[in-house]
């Protein structure tokens, strides 16, 4: 799907924050065929967009300070980053980094929520986001992982309005009839020291290949191909410097 104008409260941007830039281009290369721009501006700090073919999917930037986590970061859109940000803090969420803009690209915020799970908003200038959503080689599906799935769902309906869709199984997250994440509760299911999390899926051709392809890169498979059931198949992986992301199969937009 092609984005030309991000919806309020979707995702719209993805972000890897990683030690070794260089190597990360290089194996999110081979492995989704992601093509690196670095952005020539000195004030950029050798930001780098990545692309498929002619289309943005996501960013790359090397550790901005010495306790920055290897990870992913999501951003969800907003038409006003001062009042998303003030939401949030009325909601018992933390502000990391307050209103800023970066550039001319955006406005934006990173945050933590209540949970502990970090997230960023996004207040497009120059940049709307990215420009694929659920093809091969783009993001398609965002999943929290909480201890604390109830607060969770009541700071995201408030700050960003999400519809909740709560299964037996699992809890999917939506805007108008649409929904594009989920949320997973750690329970037990997760040491005491992984704190909650927010994770990319990046949607694949076939899973299968994609797992294993990531694995002769260097890759570590922590939860091989699956099944969800009334779910698509998808694998869950930690990139060669740690960063954990998901891969799905690609479904046809409804």
């Amino acid at each position: 799907m092609k984005i030309t104008e991000p919806s309020p409260g979707a995702p719209c941007w993805v972000e890897l924050a990683t030690k070794d830039p260089a190597a990360a281009k290089a194996f999110y290369h081979e492995l989704f065929g992601w093509r690196a721009e670095v952005v020539p501006d000195e004030k950029a700090m050798g930001y780098t967009r990545m692309y498929l073919g002619d289309q943005l999917v996501a960013g790359l930037s090397g550790l901005m300070q010495p306790e920055q986590p290897i990870a992913w970061t999501i951003s969800f859109h907003t038409p006003d980053t001062d009042a998303t940000a003030d939401e949030i803090a009325d909601a018992g969420g933390e502000l990391i980094v307050p209103p800023t803009d970066a550039l001319d690209w955006c406005r934006f915020v990173i945050a933590r929520d209540p949970t502990g799970a970090v997230f960023s908003t996004w207040q497009p200038a120059a940049l709307h986001g990215v420009d694929l959503l659920n093809e091969p080689g783009s993001l398609g599906w965002v999943e929290l992982a909480t201890r604390d799935p109830q607060a969770a769902v009541a700071f995201y309906r408030r700050v960003f309005g999400w519809s909740v869709n709560a299964g037996e199984m699992y809890t999917q997250f939506g805007l108008a009839g649409r929904d594009f994440g989920g949320m997973m509760d750690m329970s037990d299911q997760f040491p005491a020291e992984v704190p909650p999390y927010w994770m990319p899926y990046f949607a694949v051709a076939d899973v299968d290949l994609g797992a294993e392809r990531a694995a002769l890169l260097g890759a570590t498979v922590t939860l091989p191909p699956t099944d969800v059931p009334d779910g698509p198949r998808l694998a869950v992986l930690r990139d060669p410097q740690g960063a954990v992301f998901g891969i799905h199969v690609a479904y046809p937009e409804s």
